[in-house]
């Protein structure tokens, strides 16, 4: 991370991500997008907002520490220029704050908190600002949400202590990032069909990830969610509890204290190869990393456009590894992005 002090003292790159309802993305976007243009070009900070019709979306801010500061400043006045408006149509008395939810790596939420509670009383104390950290994590990621509220000078100034602790106390190992969309449900693929979970079932998975599912197919069909045989095209798996859904991603202890390991081989093309190895083997080592199984890779062979990969490890190591393959891969053929 480059670092050069500016007159303010710190002027570093940095991304700040926040999650919204749909409506407040919807004021944050303006009518054919004006106000979020003009947010991008008075503030000089990126700011994307995820795709997606679900209820939440994520905004990510991106640019040196006085632009992002610049940016939040301009969502804060216009979430209070919100709250205005529809008190005046309400016989509400009492005004609302303004409230913004960060998504921050849960590494880094002990330094905001600080030893018995020190850092996140002195933010709440010198800018007047309302500040949670949430206990859990985000679902399938290793993210917090930090809901900060009060009036938009008290925010401006709390978001620029937290980026302060945040630029000191860089994240420690691999995050997960939340990401709040239908897709983000595993995929299993059984008798050679792809499904996803929704709700109490597993359903077959869009038309659209098709070529996902053909990339990821398997040689041998993984039993989901503790079946004992594979489904068959179009045929519905009752999921007997939420525990097992768990299961599948590797996030439960409710599997047997030292199930035998086995192996699991995906076949992908050559040229998605690259998005699951990274840079310099980034991305592999950090599924290996996060999903705790065994990951090897096959030397490409001539006159073949496919690559074999061998996951070895229990069944939950192995259903993460391949959540976590089929995430990047879903990445590269929806062109979402790195994960």
């Amino acid at each position: 991370m480059e670092s050069k002090v500016s007159e303010g003292g710190l002027n570093v790159t940095l991304t700040i991500r926040l999650l919204m309802h749909g409506k407040e993305v919807g004021s944050i976007i303006g009518k054919k997008g004006e106000t979020v243009k003009k947010m991008r070009e008075e503030s000089g900070a990126r700011i994307n907002i995820s795709e997606g019709n679900c209820p939440e979306r994520i905004v990510t801010i991106t640019g040196p520490t006085d632009a992002i500061f610049k940016a939040f400043a301009m969502i804060a006045y216009k979430f209070e220029e919100d709250i205005n408006n529809s008190m005046s149509n309400s016989t509400a008395t009492s005004k609302p704050p303004v409230t913004l939810r960060l998504v921050v790596p849960a590494s880094q939420c002990g330094s905001l908190i600080g030893k018995g509670g020190s850092k996140i009383k002195e933010i709440r104390e010198s800018t007047g600002a309302q500040v949670q950290v949430a206990g859990d994590m985000l679902p399938n990621s290793t993210e917090r949400a930090v809901t900060i509220s009060g009036t938009p000078d008290a925010i401006i100034q709390c978001v620029k202590q937290i980026c302060v602790v945040m630029l000191e106390s860089p994240p420690k190992g691999a995050t997960i990032p939340y990401r709040p969309k239908p897709a983000s449900t595993p995929v299993i693929f059984a008798g050679g069909q792809a499904y996803t979970i929704q709700g109490q079932y597993a359903i077959p998975h869009p038309d659209q990830l098709t070529k996902l599912h053909q990339l990821a197919m398997q040689q041998t069909p993984f039993t989901p969610l503790g079946q004992t045989t594979p489904a068959f095209p179009g045929e519905k798996l009752p999921l007997h509890s939420s525990e097992e859904a768990q299961n599948l991603m590797g996030q439960s202890s409710g599997l047997d204290a030292s199930p035998p390991a086995s192996t699991h081989e995906l076949t992908i093309p050559n040229d998605l190869i690259g998005c699951i190895i990274g840079r310099q083997g980034t991305k592999i080592n950090e599924i290996r990393q996060m999903s705790g199984a065994q990951i090897k890779i096959a030397n490409a062979t001539e006159g073949s456009s496919e690559r074999q990969i061998t996951i070895t490890g229990t069944p939950a190591n192995i259903s993460l590894a391949q959540y976590l393959i089929n995430a990047r891969l879903t990445s590269e053929v929806t062109g979402m992005g790195a994960l």
